[in-house]
């Protein structure tokens, strides 16, 4: 199977995950669902706690269910990694969904070369009908360049998931740059 094969793997497994993931997690009824497209002051942070440690206890096991045949990391997001967005993201005078800045509480990460990173940019248009992707852009600032996927499967009250794809030639700074960006909490 080739490289953008495998992605595209990567990329339906890692959205049937956070499909069955949060289907069970939120579907029943045992968790209140609150809309994640209002603004923090409408979501209690005990609920981004509680979803961020059953993931956290649980994701293994989602994991081992997957088909992925391309080398991949992944993490959930610590609690003060959330607390210091919150932070952030709460004193911001222009107030925006939750959804839209802790979208990454599970987030992915693969390297790849350029040019393949070029070709998954011109297939993720379709890809994101096809999957069923919440959105995906480039980014490229402050010495941090990658591409960065997003599942979310249509529903406000599913906590987003990130993928990121970096070229190896940026894997250097990239790193460096979360070291120095965002670590603040440490």
């Amino acid at each position: 199977m080739d490289t953008i094969s495998q992605v595209k793997q990567l990329v339906s497994e890692i959205n049937r995950l956070h499909s069955e993931f949060s289907n069970d997690y939120f579907e029943t009824g045992r968790i209140e669902k609150i809309n994640l497209s209002k603004t923090i002051r409408s979501v209690p942070i005990p609920h981004i706690y509680k979803y961020r440690l059953t993931l956290h206890e649980c994701i293994n096991d989602y994991l081992m269910t997957a088909e992925i045949d391309i080398k991949y990391f992944y993490r959930v997001k610590t609690r003060e990694s959330i607390d210091d967005k919150i932070q952030r993201f709460s004193g911001r005078e222009d107030q925006y969904p939750v959804n839209n800045w802790l979208n990454d509480i599970f987030g992915a990460r693969i390297v790849v070369s350029a040019d393949e990173i070029k070709t998954i940019m011109d297939l993720l248009d379709d890809w994101q009908d096809e999957l069923n992707l919440k959105n995906w852009y480039l980014r490229d600032k402050e010495g941090y360049r990658g591409l960065h996927v997003y599942f979310k499967n249509k529903s406000n009250f599913y906590f987003p998931w990130e993928l990121q794809i970096w070229d190896v030639a940026d894997m250097q700074s990239n790193i460096q740059n979360h070291e120095k960006f965002k670590r603040n909490f440490v």
